[in-house]
């Protein structure tokens, strides 16, 4: 193994992409240490540790993973990524609507490029919107005592904050190796685990008479099995395929005969990856947002019924899990439905001379790829969905705080294992290119699973 890492640089282009994203990433962490102006870190830190039990603060926590910021040391990169997700989630939706930006998506790597373009102008009045919410939801007290020019100053420098990331995550895309914006967040969720693991060894008694709140030998194995099934299922989930045999006609061509070869058309069975979860995510940030501002409103925020929203809204509650897994199963298959067109590729197939034995070339070889996706997607929306509950249903059996239990057996290790792999895939697709050996004996990963 040691020598097939060695490999990586004795290869000067991989060895100078693999640099160039250590760098970027490097400065993308750094980032994390230049204050927003006007903010008192030190009180923003207290009002954090404050309302770590309220629905803003679990729901902020949970957020952070996704976006790659850090709103609890009110940094410039406090909001991540999250704007320019936001935004590209709202572009998709609109694609489906508007036929200006549906024709724009079917021009290909041209239209990509111009649907990127107002992905970025979106992104910058989202910023300054969040900005804008976040500084005055999480500095509170903080916030009554800035001056509007600090306000101002603030919202600048957060959104001049994202906006770098977002550059720094297309640079990884054309100079380095990996996806730019996953690599991110990926860097984000790892930067927060030793803190999570910190906490278990804290927290960790193994005598008789262990004091309340302590994780004792039955919580500490179910981490483990936790964290042990969430890497092979994301392993498994992320390389599962469902091969359609393909079949190529056959071909006169003077005198000699062409094609009738046999392979296959792999369908991914968790074709949208992490994202129906990250967008998931991203539309229940929303609710813990306008709950809070309903307490300015006394005759509201004394009622029963406000009691009850403010439950509702909790990470571990059960509307939110609920809603959660509704999001998630909507937003797989709105993502297949855009990132995989049947009928194109049935086109594809009938212009190329195959077909799929026993189906007609066109609009029944569309019918029977549309309905094989429709199926597997439902799988590979379920495994998503139970994987997002993890860390709520071992907060409640357990015990195990949100931070713990969201790091180390959920949607966090999913992502890292999810981007980690397809890293260590390009990096693998580098080396074969320029006969090298691969990570594995074979010279190719295995995992492709039909």
């Amino acid at each position: 193994m040691l020598r097939r890492i060695t490999n990586i640089f004795r290869v000067p282009d991989l060895r100078n992409k693999v640099l160039f994203t250590l760098a970027l990433l490097c400065i993308y962490r750094i980032g994390f240490h230049i204050p927003v102006p006007g903010y008192d870190i030190q009180r923003q830190l207290g009002t954090d540790q404050g309302e770590s039990g309220n629905p803003l603060g679990q729901v902020t926590e949970y957020l952070q993973m996704f976006s790659g910021g850090r709103l609890d040391q009110s940094s410039l990169f406090g909001l991540g990524i999250m704007p320019y997700i936001s935004a590209s989630i709202i572009l998709m939706l609109l694609g489906e609507v508007l036929p200006a930006l549906r024709k724009l998506r079917e021009e290909g790597q041209a239209g990509y490029k111009k649907i990127q373009e107002y992905t970025r102008y979106l992104t910058v009045p989202l910023c300054l919107l969040q900005s804008v919410m976040f500084m005055k939801m999480m500095g509170g007290e903080v916030y009554g005592g800035m001056e509007r020019r600090a306000v101002f100053m603030g919202m600048l420098g957060m959104t001049a904050g994202t906006m770098f990331l977002m550059w720094l995550g297309e640079q990884i895309d054309e100079y380095g190796i990996g996806n730019g914006i996953s690599l991110i967040i990926m860097a984000g969720i790892l930067a927060r685990m030793p803190g999570a693991v910190q906490s278990v060894y804290q927290n960790t008694e193994f005598r008789v008479g262990a004091s309340p709140g302590a994780y004792g030998p039955g919580t500490i194995i179910i981490l483990i099995l936790s964290f042990l099934f969430v890497v092979a299922g994301a392993i498994l989930i992320t390389q599962g395929q469902r091969r359609i045999p393909i079949q190529q006609a056959k071909q006169m061509r003077g005198r000699r005969m062409y094609g009738g070869q046999r392979h296959y058309l792999p369908l991914r069975v968790n074709h949208g990856g992490v994202m129906p979860i990250i967008f998931a995510s991203s539309l229940l940030m929303f609710p813990p947002i306008i709950v809070r501002w309903l307490e300015a409103w006394p005759w509201l925020a004394s009622t029963r019924f406000y009691g009850h929203l403010q439950q509702a809204v909790l990470p571990s509650s059960y509307i939110y899990t609920v809603s959660e897994i509704i999001l998630i199963f909507l937003f797989a298959y709105f993502w297949t439905t855009v990132q995989f067109q049947p009928k194109d590729m049935a086109k594809r197939l009938r212009d190329s001379g195959s077909f799929i034995p026993g189906l007609r070339p066109g609009h029944r070889t569309a019918e029977y790829l549309e309905a094989v996706m429709t199926r597997i997607t439902f799988y590979g929306a379920s495994f998503l969905a139970f994987i997002a509950v993890v860390p709520t249903v071992v907060n409640q059996l357990l015990g195990v705080e949100f931070r713990v239990a969201t790091f180390l057996g959920g949607t966090g290790l999913l992502i890292v294992v999810s981007v980690s792999l397809d890293l260590v895939q390009r990096i693998e697709a580098n080396l074969l290119m320029r006969n090298y050996e691969g990570f594995t004996e074979s010279g190719r990963i295995k995992g492709a699973y039909s």
